[in-house]
Formats: C-alpha cells, sequence, structure tokens
C-alpha cells in the first residue's frame, strides 16, 4: 500500500523526465564553458536604450526572462511597440557545447515540483535572463499598432537594454482590470503607470483585430500544483487576464514580425504551424451539438465566431468545450520554409507567417530564429542549411510533444497525491472526454481529472454527475473514479 506522506514528486518528476527521453544534466564540457563565460560590455555597433523603460511581466517564480515590452505613441494614431528578446546566441554560439546540449533536449520542461531548463542555470536564469537593473544584449523587434488594430512590422536591430520593473501577471492583471488600486511595483517608478496603460490600450487594439480575422480563442483548464514545503496543499487554476493578454498579443505580433522579415529576407526558416483541420467534420459535429451550424469546409472565422458565442452563452462549460475543439485541430509543430516556399500558415491563429522567435531560454528553435535574424543585420550568410533546418524542425516538435506530455503527467501526479487518503469519497464532476479509449471526468473541486473505470456507459460529454473515487497511483500519473 502507497504511503502518499513519503511520496518523492522529485523523483516521479525525474523518472517521467527520462521516460520521455530528455537529460537535462550537463555534461564535464558545457560546465567548463558555462563558467568561462563572462557579461557581455556595451557594443559600438548597437544601439543604446538602457533609457527606455522597459519592463517585464511574467510569473513570480520566473527567473529565465527572455523579453522586454516598451510603448510610444506614434504620430498618426498608432503605438510603437518594442519586444526586446534576450540575445541567447552572444552566449551559445552554433555548435558549442552548450548549443549542442540545448538542440538535444529542445525546450525547458516545467513539472509543478522542478523546472528543467533548456539551458544551464548560469545561463537561463543569470546571463542570458533579462534581470532586473542589469544591462543585456537583446535583439528588438518592432511593429505599429493603428487604432483598428492593423499592425505594420517594423524595424528589426541589436540592442543594449536594461530592465527597470520585474512585474508579475497577477498584481499587474488585477490592477489593470479595476480590482485593486495602483501595485507598488508600478507606483515607485515614474512613468510606469502611464508605460502600461499604453501597453495594455495597444494589446486591446491587437486582440480585437485578431479575432475579427479568425484567431481562435481558448479557455482550457490546466490545474498546477500549489506546493509548500515539498507537499502538494492545492491546484491552482491559471486564470486569464489582461496582463496575460498584452504579453499574448505582443509575443504573437513580435513572431509574425520576425517571420516575415525572414521572409522577405528570402533565407530559409523554420515556422510554426497549426495546418487546416484534417477532422473538421468533428469540429462540424461539437458545434451541432451544441445546435450551432459551422460550413462544411474549415473556415477559422466561423469557428471564431462560434467560439466566442458559447464562451457568453455557456461559460461553465467553455473550458470543456476548448478542450474537445483543441484536440479536433491538431498538434502545432515545426516545419522548415524554403527561401521562396509557401508557407503552410497557423489556422488557429489565423494568419500566414508565424514563427518561435521570442523564448530563447526556454525554447531551442527560438535560438534558431535569433542567428537567422542576426545573420540578415549582419549581411552574413544563412547559418544553416535546409537539411539542417529540417532535421531540427522534426526535433524540436518531437521533444515540445514530449515536454507536453510529461507536465501532464505531472499534474496528474500531483493531482493524485493532493487525494490521498480520500479513497471512498463523492465529488461532483462534469464528463470531459467519452470514447472507445476511455471515459473522463473532472471533479468540480479541486479540479482534478481522472478515468470513469464503472458506471461510464452512456455518459455524454458536458454531463454534470457524482463520482466515487475508487484508487490513484502517483506514480502512474492515474486517478479512477466509479459513477455515483
Amino acid at each position: 500500500m502507497l504511503n502518499y506522506h513519503d511520496i518523492d514528486l522529485h523523483k516521479i518528476a525525474r523518472a517521467a523526465i527520462e521516460q520521455y527521453g530528455f537529460d537535462f544534466t550537463p555534461t564535464e564540457p558545457v560546465i567548463d564553458e558555462i563558467n568561462a563565460l563572462v557579461p557581455r560590455q556595451l557594443r559600438s555597433t548597437v544601439k543604446d536604450l538602457r533609457g527606455l523603460l522597459w519592463s517585464s511581466i511574467d510569473n513570480a517564480e520566473s527567473l529565465d526572462l527572455d523579453q522586454l515590452e516598451y510603448c510610444v505613441r506614434g504620430t498618426s494614431g498608432e503605438i510603437i511597440v518594442k519586444i526586446a528578446i534576450a540575445d541567447v546566441d552572444l552566449f551559445v554560439p552554433k555548435k558549442s557545447q552548450t548549443d549542442i546540449y540545448a538542440a538535444r533536449n529542445g525546450t525547458s520542461v516545467y513539472t509543478g515540483i522542478d523546472v528543467f531548463s533548456l539551458l544551464p542555470k548560469r545561463l537561463s536564469t543569470e546571463l542570458t535572463s533579462l534581470l532586473l537593473d542589469t544591462d543585456h544584449d537583446a535583439i528588438v523587434i518592432e511593429f505599429s499598432v493603428f487604432p483598428n488594430g492593423e499592425i505594420t512590422p517594423g524595424a528589426i536591430y541589436q540592442a543594449f537594454i536594461r530592465n527597470k520593473a520585474k512585474l508579475i501577471y497577477e498584481e499587474i492583471g488585477d490592477w489593470i482590470e479595476g480590482k485593486t488600486g495602483v501595485p507598488v511595483s508600478v507606483e515607485r517608478l515614474p512613468g510606469l503607470k502611464e508605460q502600461l496603460e499604453l501597453q495594455d490600450e495597444a494589446a486591446k487594439r491587437l486582440n480585437k483585430s485578431r479575432v475579427e480575422q479568425g484567431s481562435l480563442e481558448f479557455d482550457t483548464i490546466e490545474a498546477k500544483p500549489l506546493i509548500r514545503e515539498e507537499r502538494v496543499i492545492g491546484l491552482v487554476i491559471q486564470e486569464k487576464n489582461r496582463a496575460r493578454y498584452i504579453i499574448e498579443n505582443f509575443m504573437i505580433a513580435a513572431n509574425v514580425t520576425m517571420s516575415q522579415f525572414l521572409k522577405k529576407a528570402q533565407i530559409p526558416m523554420i515556422q510554426r504551424v497549426v495546418r487546416v483541420p484534417k477532422n473538421w467534420q468533428g469540429i462540424v459535429g461539437v458545434a451541432a451539438a451544441c445546435l450551432e451550424t459551422l460550413p462544411l469546409q474549415p473556415d477559422a472565422k466561423a469557428l471564431a465566431q462560434f467560439l466566442h458565442k458559447r464562451k457568453i452563452v455557456d461559460p461553465e462549460k467553455f473550458s470543456d468545450l476548448s478542450l474537445a475543439i483543441v484536440k479536433l485541430l491538431g498538434p502545432g509543430e515545426y516545419m522548415m520554409l524554403r527561401s521562396q516556399g509557401s508557407s503552410i500558415g497557423h489556422f488557429g491563429l489565423a494568419v500566414m507567417d508565424y514563427t518561435h522567435g521570442t523564448a530563447p531560454n526556454r525554447r531551442y528553435v527560438d535560438v534558431i530564429i535569433q542567428r537567422l535574424l542576426k545573420a540578415v543585420l549582419e549581411k552574413q550568410l544563412c547559418p544553416y542549411s535546409e537539411d539542417e533546418l529540417i532535421d531540427y524542425a522534426a526535433r524540436c516538435t518531437d521533444r515540445d510533444k514530449a515536454a507536453k506530455k510529461v507536465e501532464r503527467f505531472m499534474r496528474k501526479a500531483a493531482a493524485a497525491v493532493l487525494l490521498s487518503g480520500r479513497i471512498g469519497e463523492f465529488f461532483d464532476a462534469i464528463v470531459t472526454g467519452a470514447s472507445d479509449k476511455g471515459t473522463y471526468a473532472r471533479l468540480v473541486t479541486p479540479p482534478v481529472e481522472g478515468r470513469i473505470m464503472r458506471g461510464e456507459k452512456g455518459l455524454v460529454v458536458g454531463q454534470k454527475i457524482r463520482v466515487r473515487l475508487i484508487s490513484m497511483n502517483p506514480y502512474k500519473g492515474q486517478i479512477d473514479f466509479e459513477k455515483g
């Protein structure tokens, strides 16, 4: 019989990491290479933008800061947005030992109990992290946002920047939404309040335009374990707020800008794509179950309008509807785009040219994009062949999927620990999946999902039921119910 008080989530996380083919143990050559690094000094060949009121918004615990933001009003009603991205390539040159190490894993993995970083900690949380009150090299991406949400790509260049304020999503979101007063972190710095209000205005313009273009809005529930003194004491659902929307909208626009920049330069690159869904009829069927009609052919705008309406009409079930649609859309993937090739596009974002280049501390493909940008800016030859980019795209897609599996498994493992000692208890739940592969339900409180092993026949997605907890195993990420 399992003793839940002695469960080591760190051990479970390490086992999951190994099971899915990751290895985050740096070799001696990697350690030696990193120990020899020193902070860079200001170079005369880059712009000095340390005087601007740069700030970051991220999770409270984040130390691997990838980007900073700054806005200024233009002369024709536009808001000019500047996004500074950490210049990881300066410290991790192509084919260095650290580069080979990072390429092998492809991405950081966040397990809730431990962070397994793409780059060893001296890099990701020190030298290449855009930490507060420290000078940093960066790649700056500019774009202008007009009142109607139209985006005009601007310049991309290298710069020296300085983070003036490390802000937290929840604190900034609550203030912008009028739930609290101005945070101390904002009040202490003259002009920061107005700067963040301008960023919020730009993000609202971007979001409105994205929705009109057919960008899909989802609201899936992914409960993160709340851990105190090595014990799981609860599960926290990460709520979307306007601070998160600022970063989300800015990063999407920056990634579109980078992709279009590289495409214009006519060099091969890697794009992030979501194909037109093959199972569109399945999505049509989900809409029909809600008494709504979608076109017979894939139509992002029509799907976006359907989702927007359902979020208003039935917000309680919207997260489960979102999850069903996400599964039917299929996963995102990385693909090499030839120098004069045609883009596949990102169906979910309703854009044709999109990449991942805003998080080089967390994703390896972003480091590749950064090197391609710098090659164009410095008028150098493309640092990658098409065959290399094809291989890296496939590798990063594989590692991205594996990381999601680890993170999903660890959420279940933590949930099993939280429910320890409650076998036999009854809970209110909602059916989240019903297919030949199994029937699943999520508890209302705590928001834990498990499989219904008995009494599952006839249940349909969205149905409210009572379930009894019959077993769980954190080492297997397993939680089982029976219908009450």
